[in-house]
């Protein structure tokens, strides 16, 4: 499969206003649980708007090598056929190779506990932003009555020939862990209790999918579901959501650059706390249907809290702010009027990209690993460009963002870091006006 390429660097010369519209991609975070999803029935599943990201591309060639029949039927749609499964592939060095590079691999387990009785998987890569357990999936499966044996090769094997319902209270409501669990539990017999779920849109596209295969959840939304176990699944069709992070990160591009945008086709209906936070840090912005118009704005102002206190953003579980947004509104700070601070109470490594920043003239105190205080600018003076490295997804879109403000050119290396999140990014900013090449 192939996406969007990783290779080599972003020449970025900023300081030039942007306009027109830019449609976000389907949503990687639902993509990538979504498609581990069709390994739960021998019939056909089609999927559409999945993004062309390497993240995305990765699991379906995982997918594949497994057994999936996988047709694409145009831009964004494929077909997958899990009939035949070969599940020794997951004794092979190749599939310990590919798994173990891509953290969304992890939820393949799931699905082939509940069919097969049977799973092995290596320890997954992904984002180096902080301790990310996977203890939550594993204790989940042991509740529901798999075995694990950790081998020598460095692998999980897991037996669960007799999976049945259980209450289970997760230790912490991780969005992965959820899911994983509940394609694990779908075909338990007897009835899964799940407390402390997450409750993403993502979670709950997962479980509207799964009861038109015919599963029986109810309780999505909120963070107790019942999952009464059925003897088997069939095909359906699935149409993914937009992915709310690139849709918060377009916000923030157009108010850093001054432009008018209109990002569309946003499914607002699922945004969450997005669009009221970035409310709060002065933008503005008008619903249009289901499309979101940014007028150009010179300046924007941050919001205080009633008492007059500096505004504080911070994340958490859904229905709380997205973590993975919290580095936009860092950047976004930085040409605001006003004060705020940043806590990243998720994550202990996110935080770690704001030297670049400074670097590029911004005014931020990095307290501790999860909290940045941000003194606005108010256009005072503009950012410069510099070269710089993405650490990670979602601080390199950051960095672009910020890149695509500053005065002067910018290099940023490591942006195969940024293709695993955005697809076609450089193409898809030139197209709205952005001076941005791919070397």
């Amino acid at each position: 499969m192939s996406a969007s390429t990783g290779s080599g660097e972003f020449i970025v010369e900023g300081g030039h206003k942007l306009s027109g519209e830019i449609t976000p991609q389907g949503a990687k975070n639902e993509a990538l649980q979504i498609l581990c999803a069709v390994l739960l029935t021998e019939d056909k599943v089609t999927i559409h708007n999945i993004p062309n990201i390497i993240d995305v591309m990765k699991l379906i060639d995982i997918l594949a090598d497994l057994g999936v029949k996988v047709k694409k039927l145009g831009e964004g749609s494929y077909e997958f056929e899990a009939k035949d499964i070969n599940i020794d592939h997951l004794h092979s060095k190749e599939y310990s190779d590919k798994a173990s590079k891509l953290r969304g691999s992890i939820m393949v387990l799931g699905p082939l506990l509940a069919r097969y009785g049977e799973g092995k998987i290596p320890k997954p890569g992904g984002d180096k932003i902080g301790r990310r357990r996977l203890d939550t999936h594993f204790l989940g499966f042991k509740k529901l009555g798999a075995k694990f044996e950790y081998t020598d090769d460095g692998f999980f094997k897991i037996d669960a020939t007799h999976l049945e319902g259980t209450y289970i209270l997760l230790d912490e409501p991780s969005v992965t862990g959820t899911a994983n669990i509940i394609m694990g539990a779908v075909m338990a017999k007897g009835k899964t209790t799940l407390y402390n779920a997450a409750c993403e849109p993502y979670i709950q596209q997962l479980c509207k999918m799964l009861n038109r295969m015919g599963a029986n959840i109810t309780g999505y939304g909120s963070n107790l579901l019942s999952i009464e176990g059925v003897s088997k699944l069939g095909g359906t069709t699935h149409t993914m959501l937009p992915d709310m992070i690139e849709i918060g990160s377009f916000i923030g591009l157009a108010a850093m650059t001054q432009s008018e945008l209109t990002i569309k086709n946003c499914r607002i209906d699922e945004l969450g706390q997005i669009p009221t936070v970035f409310k709060r840090l002065g933008i503005e912005m008008e619903f249009r249907g289901d499309d979101i118009y940014i007028p150009a704005q010179e300046h924007y102002s941050l919001d205080r809290f009633i008492d007059g206190s500096i505004l504080t953003v911070a994340d958490g579980p859904w229905p709380l702010f997205t973590p993975d947004l919290l580095s936009i509104v860092l950047v976004v700070a930085i040409q605001a009027k006003g004060t705020v601070l940043v806590h990243q109470k998720m994550f202990e490594s996110r935080l770690f990209f704001v030297d670049k920043l400074i670097d590029m003239g911004a005014q931020i105190i990095l307290n501790d690993p999860h909290r940045a205080t941000v003194i606005g600018l108010d256009r005072t003076s503009n950012l410069r460009g510099i070269q710089m490295s993405s650490p990670d997804i979602r601080a390199g879109q950051a960095l672009l963002i910020a890149a695509l403000s500053a005065e002067g050119t910018s290099v940023i290396s490591n942006i195969d870091q940024i293709d695993r999140g955005y697809q076609f990014i450089d193409e898809r900013l030139r197209a709205i006006g952005a001076k941005i090449e791919r070397r």
